[in-house]
């Protein structure tokens, strides 16, 4: 059995449910929109975080009505933000597939990533999930704050870490948490439970954004990114962050001309990579992943343990164990 798999054994039934209430969902009389959202169902991946609104749910009574609406939101949301990004990025593909503005071109993608944000935000109005909509909407907010402040940032490559941590947090920890957060409420525990469920949330988006940091620095031929790529698009991750307020001013200058001005070199982007495992950054990096880690399984550590807590162990191993 695979890791995913063994994951999803406590909520097995209840993820297969969601994917016939999720295609429904996706159901439009426009033809051109559906052929879209067929290609979208067709290249859908792992579903990681439909998981952590299960898990959390199940963690503390049986899924009702509510955890299948939190799921589904959160499913639209994330693909929505998904095709808008990579119109930003101006990416072809996605985990394997041509990309919706590669296959049908930015403004289409755009539009189509309208309506999924749309359709989940009336998902939450049609069926009255008032707390939901609180939660979801807090986290659209925070993602793109998150992302007009990478920008903001890597136009003057001046990341201290502390900023680092704010956009990743308002980047990628910030839909984990919605993901656990939503999951508890839906199934109406306590407040502590809910808020404990955000925070562990919340650790996992973290330690998950520097995992995916880490793989910049491996040369790992399943991996679904070229090595470099993120210093290539002038993108400052923790190793980085950490090596330049270590080095001497000669080497920093170094690495600071080679992502302004000269990005595309590889022969310099394979230097700096180089200076980064030198300088102990991927080692820094693991370590912060770690506490991270450490922070989110001392949440479940809390709590009653069951078959659902159980997973949620393995799916945090697994975010920080992953090879893609």
């Amino acid at each position: 059995m695979s890791i995913i798999n063994k994951i999803k054994s406590p909520i097995k039934l209840e993820m297969s449910l969601f994917e016939e209430k999720f295609k429904q969902s996706l159901i439009t009389n426009v033809s051109l929109l559906d052929k879209i959202m067929h290609y979208i169902i067709k290249r859908k991946g792992k579903q990681m975080r439909p998981m952590f609104v299960f898990l959390c749910a199940k963690s503390f009574a049986e899924i009702n009505d509510s955890t299948y609406n939190a799921a589904s939101m959160i499913e639209l949301l994330h693909t929505a933000t998904l095709v808008h990004d990579d119109v930003i990025d101006e990416s072809n593909f996605r985990r394997g597939f041509f990309s919706i503005n590669a296959l049908w071109k930015n403004k289409i993608a755009v539009l189509v990533g309208d309506f999924l944000l749309s359709r989940g935000l009336l998902l939450a109005v049609e069926k009255e999930e008032f707390q939901l909509l609180k939660i979801v909407s807090k986290a659209v907010k925070e993602m793109s704050e998150g992302e007009l402040l990478q920008i903001e940032k890597t136009r003057r490559l001046n990341i201290t870490e502390e900023i680092y941590f704010e956009i990743i947090r308002k980047k990628t920890a910030t839909l984990i948490a919605a993901c656990c957060e939503s999951g508890a409420n839906s199934i109406k525990t306590t407040t502590d439970n809910i808020e404990s469920m955000r925070i562990f949330g919340e650790n996992a988006g973290i330690a998950f954004q520097i995992k995916d940091d880490l793989f910049d620095y491996t040369h790992n031929p399943i991996i679904g990114k070229p090595t470099g790529l993120d210093i290539r698009e002038k993108k400052m991750t923790l190793p980085l962050i950490y090596t330049l307020n270590k080095v001497e001013k000669k080497t920093r200058e170094f690495i600071i001309n080679t992502i302004k001005k000269d990005s595309k070199n590889q022969s310099k982007i394979t230097q700096i990579i180089n200076i980064v495992k030198d300088e102990g950054g991927l080692i820094y990096a693991e370590n912060k992943m770690r506490t991270y880690y450490n922070n989110g399984i001392d949440v479940l550590n809390k709590l009653e343990q069951n078959d659902s807590v159980k997973s949620l162990h393995l799916l945090m191993d697994y975010v920080v164990n992953r090879k893609k």
